[in-house]
C-alpha cells in the first residue's frame, strides 16, 4: 500500500517552512525551511528604487520560490493527500485577472508589491476610514489598522492610481499562492472577515475605495478544498496524489489546531514577529472596547474567534539584541540576556517601557505609536533594558486579557506557541507571572506549519473536523509555568504604571510629532479618498 503524506506550509514574515505528516500516522516525517530572496523591503525595490520611510513590501516571485523549494523538498515522489497554508496578514497585494502579480509588470512601482502588515504608510488612511464611520466597522471596535486590506487599497488608489486603474484582483497574498498553486481563485474568510471586514449579512463594505469591491471576491470558510495542485505545480515538485490544496488561512489562526486550541474559553498566544491572541468562544458577545474583531468560521468551525495582538514581539527583541549584541550571534546574545536577566528580580532594574515598539494595534490602532523606557539612569544595564522589554509584553499581553475579560468575554485556559514560546522559557514564565495564571506551552515541533496541515486534511476529507485533526496530529502534551505569587505585588505595581504611560496623551501626541504624523484624525494624504465606489 502506498504510504500518504499531509503538508503544511507556515508563511511568515522572512521566510516560508514546511512540514510533511504521515498521513496514517500523525508523525513528522520532515520540515525543510526556505528564506525570502528579498526579505523585507524597506528601503528600496529590488531595482534599487528607493521607499519611503514607513514603507514594509515584499515581492511575490519570494512567495513562489519557496513554495516550489519547499514543496519539492518534501513532496518530491511521494503521494500527497493535502496541502494547507498559512500566511502572514494583512499583506495584501494588485494582480491582474489572470494572477499576474503587478510587481512583474511594474518592477519599478513601489505600490505594484505586497503592502507587508507592517506596512505603516497606510495609517493616515486607516484613520481617515475611521473618522467617516459605517456599519462594517461595529464588528472591529469602530476603527481600522492601518495594517489591514482597506487602508491600503485606499493609499494606491489615491497615491497611484495608474496602478490601481491596472489592479483587475486585489488580494492577499496567503490567497493568491492558493490562486497560483491551483489555478483558481478561491478567498479564504478568515482573512476577509479579519482584514477586509466581510460579513455574511452585508458582505465587503461599499463605498469606501473607489472599484475596491470589483477587485475582491466571494470568500470561503475555512477548512475548505480550494482545488487539487495544478498539473504545472505538479510538473515542478514531483508532487503526486490529490493533493488537495485548503484555502489559506491567517498565519496566527492556523496554528490553533495544532496546539489543541478548539474548544471555547481557550487563549491561544501566536508569539511570532508580532503577536496575535485568539479567544474562542461558542457564543457571540458584543466586541470588548479595545479588542480588535470577530468573526465565525474563519479560525476554528462553528465558533467565534475574538482577535487582539500586539504589532511588534519577536522583533522587538530581535532589534534589541541585534542592536546591543552579547554573543558571536542572534542566538549566542539571546542566550546570554536570557540567563543575565533571569537572575534579577522584579522592579530590580527601576525601568518600566511600553511595547510600542512597531505601533500599538490593541487597544488604539494605531501604528504610527512608538516604543519606550521610562527610569533609565547612568546605572541602568543593557540586561535592565532587556528585562524591561520583556515585561512590556508581558504587560502588553496582560492588558489585552483584561480587556477581553471585561468585556465578558470569559477565559479559562492560557495557550502559548511559536518557537519564540518554545524557546524562550524565561518569556514564557514572566507571562506566567504578569499574567498571575498557568501557561502552558503545547510540545510540537513547527506547530504552525503543522496547523497548516491540518487546515488541509481537514479540506481533503482525511479527518471529520478540527477536533479530529487536532487529535491525530496536533500536540500531544503540554509543558506547563505555574506563576510566581511572591511576585504579583511587584508586578501589580508596575502594570499600573504601565497603563497610566499608555494613556498618557501628552505622549501619545509626542510619539505622533516625532514620527513626523499629525495628531488630527485628519491628513492632506486623504483629501482626494473617494466616498463611493460608483466615483470610480
Amino acid at each position: 500500500m502506498t504510504e500518504t503524506y499531509i503538508v503544511g506550509l507556515d508563511y511568515g514574515t522572512s521566510s516560508a517552512r514546511g512540514v510533511l505528516l504521515d498521513a496514517a500516522t500523525g508523525e513528522q516525517i520532515g520540515s525543510h525551511m526556505h528564506a525570502y530572496r528579498h526579505d523585507v523591503m524597506t528601503r528600496s525595490l529590488p531595482d534599487g528604487t528607493p521607499l519611503p520611510r514607513a514603507w514594509a513590501l515584499q515581492n511575490a516571485a519570494d512567495y513562489l520560490e519557496a513554495a516550489q523549494e519547499i514543496l519539492s523538498k518534501l513532496g518530491r515522489g511521494r503521494n500527497i493527500a493535502s496541502i494547507g497554508l498559512g500566511f502572514s496578514a494583512s499583506s495584501p497585494m494588485p494582480a491582474r485577472q489572470d494572477g499576474t502579480a503587478l510587481s512583474e509588470l511594474y518592477p519599478g512601482e513601489p505600490h505594484a508589491y505586497v503592502k507587508l502588515w507592517k506596512h505603516h504608510a497606510a495609517q493616515p488612511y486607516a484613520d481617515e476610514i475611521n473618522r467617516r464611520g459605517g456599519a462594517f466597522l461595529r464588528n472591529f471596535g469602530g476603527k481600522l489598522s492601518g495594517e489591514w486590506l482597506l487602508p491600503k487599497a485606499a493609499q494606491i488608489a489615491d497615491e497611484a492610481p495608474h496602478i490601481w486603474d491596472a489592479t483587475d484582483r486585489f488580494i492577499e497574498s496567503g490567497d493568491w499562492l492558493v490562486w497560483q498553486l491551483t489555478g483558481t481563485e478561491v478567498r479564504s474568510l478568515g482573512f476577509a472577515a479579519y482584514k477586509a471586514q466581510y460579513s455574511d449579512m452585508e458582505g465587503y463594505p461599499h463605498g469606501v475605495v473607489p472599484g475596491l469591491t470589483d477587485k475582491l471576491a466571494q470568500p470561503h470558510r475555512i477548512g475548505s478544498p480550494a482545488g487539487s495542485l495544478s498539473e504545472s505545480w505538479r510538473q515542478r515538485t514531483g508532487i503526486s496524489g490529490s493533493a488537495v490544496v485548503a484555502v489559506a488561512v491567517i498565519d496566527s489562526h492556523v496554528v490553533l489546531p495544532a496546539a489543541g486550541a478548539v474548544s471555547s474559553g481557550c487563549l491561544v498566544g501566536a508569539l511570532g514577529t508580532s503577536a496575535a491572541y485568539l479567544v474562542l468562544s461558542e457564543r457571540f458577545q458584543p466586541l470588548p472596547p479595545g479588542i480588535e474583531g470577530v468573526a465565525k468560521d474563519g479560525a476554528i468551525r462553528d465558533l467565534w474567534c475574538y482577535e487582539a495582538g500586539q504589532a511588534g514581539f519577536g522583533d522587538t527583541l530581535g532589534w534589541f539584541v541585534n542592536a546591543f549584541p552579547r554573543g558571536a550571534d542572534s542566538a549566542d546574545s539571546f542566550h546570554h540576556y536570557n540567563r543575565e536577566a533571569a537572575q534579577l528580580e522584579p522592579g530590580a532594574n527601576h525601568l518600566v517601557a511600553l511595547d510600542w515598539w512597531n505601533g500599538n494595534r490593541v487597544p488604539l490602532a494605531d501604528s504610527s505609536l512608538s516604543g519606550l523606557l521610562v527610569g533609565l539612569t547612568t546605572n541602568t544595564t543593557a540586561v535592565d533594558i532587556y528585562r524591561a522589554l520583556i515585561e512590556s509584553l508581558c504587560f502588553g499581553a496582560r492588558a489585552i486579557v483584561d480587556l477581553f475579560e471585561s468585556g465578558g468575554v470569559a477565559i479559562d485556559r492560557v495557550v502559548l506557541t511559536s518557537g519564540l514560546a518554545q524557546n524562550n522559557p524565561f518569556l514564557v514564565q514572566t507571562m506566567a507571572d504578569v499574567l498571575g495564571r498557568e501557561v502552558e506551552v503545547p510540545r510540537i515541533a513547527h506547530a504552525t506549519a503543522v496547523g497548516a496541515a491540518i487546515h488541509g486534511a481537514v479540506a481533503a476529507g482525511l479527518v471529520t473536523g478540527f477536533v479530529a485533526g487536532s487529535a491525530k496530529f496536533g500536540a500531544q502534551s503540554f509543558e506547563r509555568f505555574q506563576p510566581n505569587p511572591s511576585f504579583a505585588v511587584i508586578y501589580a505595581e508596575q502594570y499600573g504604571q504601565y497603563r497610566e504611560l499608555s494613556a498618557d496623551q501628552t505622549i501619545l501626541h509626542s510619539m505622533h510629532v516625532l514620527n513626523g504624523l499629525k495628531d488630527s484624525l485628519s491628513d492632506p494624504a486623504c483629501e482626494h479618498l473617494a466616498l463611493s465606489d460608483q466615483a470610480h
